[in-house]
């Protein structure tokens, strides 16, 4: 075993790859306290959070903001208007993931819930569920939305919500820190 101390490592002339290790398995270990620098990262990421319960219109399409964060990397997420804009020079593969608590206040309230990511204000994604008001106690469900989806920068992405109640009052359902319900996350994936 032998020990090379050098400042760079690059490959000759004429040959665009360099390759570290042989056709055996090999691994590459860093030290302590270093840092890899110029690859790429899984970045812009965010995840966002709604903070309160939002009554909602019945049978009305609304956007939900979520208006508080966990993290956001890039600063690409907008609390205020609930949508998240790639940024310059980060279009790609994302992974995007929605949980949306909703409820309806009596037994028996639902009839059906639409979940949607809308891209450039276009659906692009959804989940339905419709609800049996002879069979069981609707008035309470949380409903996941997850895909991956090519993006470009520029590009608008927000959520959208849709509740139908026979009875009762809609309700978004928020909460905060670690007893998040309803969240939006997007993360780059490293292609």
């Amino acid at each position: 075993m032998s020990k090379l101390e050098t400042n760079t490592i690059d490959n000759i002339s004429g040959s665009s790859t360099l390759t570290i290790g042989d056709t055996n398995t090999s691994t590459i270990a860093l030290k302590s306290g270093a840092t890899l620098t110029n690859f790429p990262t899984n970045t812009p990421a965010f995840r966002a959070y709604k903070s309160g319960n939002t009554t909602l219109s019945d049978a009305t399409q609304t956007a939900i903001v979520y208006d508080s964060e966990f993290f956001d990397t890039d600063s690409a997420y907008d609390t205020s208007t609930g949508i998240f804009t790639v940024p310059s020079g980060k279009g790609g593969k994302y992974f995007l993931n929605t949980a949306t608590r909703l409820t309806g206040g009596t037994a028996n309230a639902f009839e059906s819930a639409f979940v949607q990511l809308e891209i450039n204000g276009t659906n692009n994604e959804y989940r339905q569920r419709s609800y049996s008001t002879s069979g069981g106690n609707f008035n309470n469900d949380s409903i996941e939305l997850n895909g991956v989806i090519d993006l470009s920068a520029g590009d608008a992405v927000k959520v959208t919500v849709l509740l139908n109640v026979a009875s009762g009052t809609a309700v978004l359902v928020g909460a905060s820190g670690a007893n998040a319900v309803t969240t939006f996350g997007a993360y780059k994936i490293i292609e």
